[in-house]
Order: C-alpha cells, then sequence, then structure tokens
C-alpha cells in the first residue's frame, strides 16, 4: 500500500492502488530509489541506492538538475528523469523504481505539497501515480540539507570564519537564502542523526544600524510583519535593491536577483553593491543570532543558491563584524567556525538518508 511521510505524518493510498506491488516480498531501501530536492528554481533528481560506507550511506548513480520554470510540474520532470536512465548503465533499475524521498520547504495538506515558492502546484497523488511508485516520503528541504552536513568533508566547504580549534561537538546550523530562506539543525549524540526543522526565516528583521532602520520603515509599508526572509533571500534581495534605490533617489535599472549580483560583483551599479552590502551584514547578525538560539557550537554550514556565486562579496563584508557583535557572547562565537558549502547533490543525498533511517530495522515496509 502507498504512503505519503512529512516527519510523522502518513497518507495511505487505495489499497487497490497497488495491491500487485512486489516490494511486499522485499526489503525496501535495497534497491535504487528516486531522491529529489525541489526549490523554488531548480529540482535536482537522483537516483540513488543505500551504501555500505557508514561516511556516504547514500551512493548517487545518477543526477540531473532541472531549471523549474522550464516545466510545467514536479511530475513531468521526474517522469523525463526515469524516462533519461533508458540511456544510461542503470536502465534496468528504472523499471523497478517503487519509491522516492522527496526533499521540500513547506508543508503537506491532504494530498498537496503547500510551497508559495514553487512555480506550480505539487500533487502528491499525481506523482505518486504517474510514477507507478509505492510511497512517496516528503522531507522539509533544509532537513535533508542539513542531515547531508554530517557527510561533509573539510575539502567539500570553503572557510568564512575560521576558528584557532576545531568545532566542540554539539549542534550544528545549516541555513542559507534562495527562493526563501531556510534553516535546520543536525542534532548529535544519537545512534541516527536527528535534524531539528527550524521556521528561522519567518523571524522578525532586527536592523542593525540607523541604515537598516530606514530600510525597515520602507518595507513595513505595504505589510505588518517583515521577516529575515524578506531580505535575506532571491526576492529579498531584489526588495533591499529597490528601497536603496528609493532612499538614493535612484530609478531601479535591475530586475532580477541574478543582475544585482552580477553588478555587485563587476562594481557597477552602487545601489546594488550596497544592497549586497546590507544583505551580507544582515545574513552575519542573523547566523549569530541562530547560532546562539541553538547553541551550535559544532559550526555552521552556509548553503543555499546565493552565497556560493556572492563568495568575494560575503568574504570582503561586515558578515563577520555582524556575527561576533554580540556583546558578552562574542568570545562563545569566536569558538564557533562558519563554513560555505555548495548545495549540490546535498538535498537529495539527506533526503534518500532521511527516508531509509524512516525505514523499520529490518528494512521491510511498515504497512502504512
Amino acid at each position: 500500500m502507498g504512503d505519503v511521510t512529512n516527519q510523522h505524518q502518513a497518507i495511505a493510498a487505495p489499497a487497490s492502488t497497488f495491491a500487485d506491488a512486489p516490494s511486499a516480498s522485499r526489503a525496501a531501501g535495497q534497491e535504487p530509489f528516486l531522491a529529489a530536492d525541489v526549490g523554488g528554481t531548480h529540482a535536482r533528481i537522483a537516483l540513488v541506492v543505500r551504501a555500505v560506507d557508514a561516511k556516504r550511506p547514500i551512493r548517487v548513480l545518477h543526477y540531473h538538475r532541472y531549471s523549474c520554470v522550464d516545466w510545467p510540474g514536479l511530475g513531468a520532470m521526474l517522469h523525463d528523469f526515469v524516462r533519461r536512465l533508458a540511456d544510461t548503465p542503470h536502465a534496468a533499475a528504472s523499471s523497478r523504481i517503487e519509491r522516492c524521498a522527496l526533499a521540500c520547504a513547506g508543508y503537506v495538506l491532504d494530498d498537496a505539497i503547500i510551497n508559495e515558492n514553487l512555480p506550480w502546484p505539487v500533487s502528491i497523488g499525481v506523482i505518486r501515480a504517474s510514477l507507478g511508485i509505492d510511497h512517496l516520503a516528503v522531507i522539509n528541504d533544509f532537513e535533508a540539507v542539513a542531515y547531508a552536513a554530517q557527510f561533509i568533508g573539510a575539502d567539500e566547504s570553503q572557510p568564512v570564519i575560521e576558528t584557532a580549534q576545531p568545532p566542540l561537538p554539539g549542534p550544528v546550523l545549516v541555513m542559507g537564502p534562495g527562493t526563501g530562506l531556510g534553516s535546520a539543525v543536525l542534532l548529535p549524540g544519537a545512534a541516527r542523526a536527528q535534524v531539528l526543522a527550524t521556521e528561522a526565516g519567518q523571524i522578525s528583521l532586527a536592523p542593525g544600524n540607523e541604515r537598516e532602520i530606514e530600510i525597515l520603515r520602507l518595507l513595513r509599508r505595504d505589510r505588518a510583519h517583515v521577516s529575515y526572509e524578506d531580505a535575506l533571500s532571491g526576492p529579498g534581495l531584489l526588495k533591499l535593491y529597490r528601497v536603496l534605490c528609493e532612499l538614493r533617489g535612484a530609478v531601479p535599472r535591475l530586475i532580477t536577483p541574478a543582475e544585482i549580483t552580477g553588478a555587485a560583483l563587476a562594481g557597477s551599479d552602487t545601489a546594488a553593491c550596497e544592497a549586497l552590502d546590507v544583505f551580507c551584514a544582515l545574513l552575519g547578525s542573523f547566523v549569530g543570532d541562530l547560532v546562539l538560539l541553538y547553541r551550535a557550537c559544532g559550526g555552521v554550514y552556509l548553503a543555499g543558491g546565493i552565497l556560493p556565486r556572492i563568495q568575494p562579496l560575503l568574504l570582503a563584508s561586515t558578515f563577520a563584524e555582524r556575527y561576533f557583535n554580540k556583546g558578552v557572547m562574542r568570545a562563545y562565537l569566536q569558538q564557533v567556525p562558519v563554513r560555505l558549502i555548495e548545495h549540490g547533490q546535498l538535498g537529495v543525498i539527506g533526503a534518500a538518508g532521511m527516508h531509509l533511517d524512516s525505514l523499520p530495522s529490518d528494512g521491510r515496509d511498515d504497512g502504512l
């Protein structure tokens, strides 16, 4: 019988839908399955399989990244990915796929995944039926990235703030701006990694200087609540740029976040340069707050789609100054390193790993 899981929730498909499915007689998780990491801009889809290496328990067999706006829906992308497998060494596996682990921001409501940043609706039933799979596990996107953070090697990240000593054992914060602002915490101390999902991006934006107070005043004109996501995201960067143009008495000439980051990197637009300065400063303050909130002494990984592209600006900005500017807690923060990671395949690896961890210890279906 098919099921959809979202953290600890499950929705059963009609029993007749998969009455003849072969999974009842075969251990779940031993065969290759699909894993997808879906954001507002890109969807990353992979064919994965459980691996025997504890340091890398998920092996990616085939991987492809899709641009969401080029497709009518997630189901079409998943179907295209399976079709593409016919031209790979994994063609035989494409006929045996019975499950999919889907990392996506938002939440499950009845048959739908609710996420305002996606360009199209996502129907759980339609995806499951179109692929003919038994199980669809729905996992928060940054939970998945945080889960995968435990497998990141030292050579797979770039330092933003380094410390004299290795990080202490403890919670690890994973956060980053993309189409939205995601955040999750990897918790140590259990046989299986535990991940705390958060909605930290919806915390009220806190300005750190007079210029940011002016920015907040303008952002509040058309809303009662201004969150960090309203500034620290792709759409948020566009808002910062437009507000700063207004404060400068200039006409905005850039219309996308990519144009703004490009102009800032080139130094060709003063409002764009200031927008990225403010963006990085607010990010530093926010990350420092979250480290203190979750006592994330194990370190911070910055992910998301924006930061790798602006790494030179981030390193040259007041990010570190604002990160440390927490009064008596400055000495504590000086012990917590911050590193930059490429989102890449982390979401699909994390989604797959969390799904396998959710299965009963004998690896067989639980009948949901």
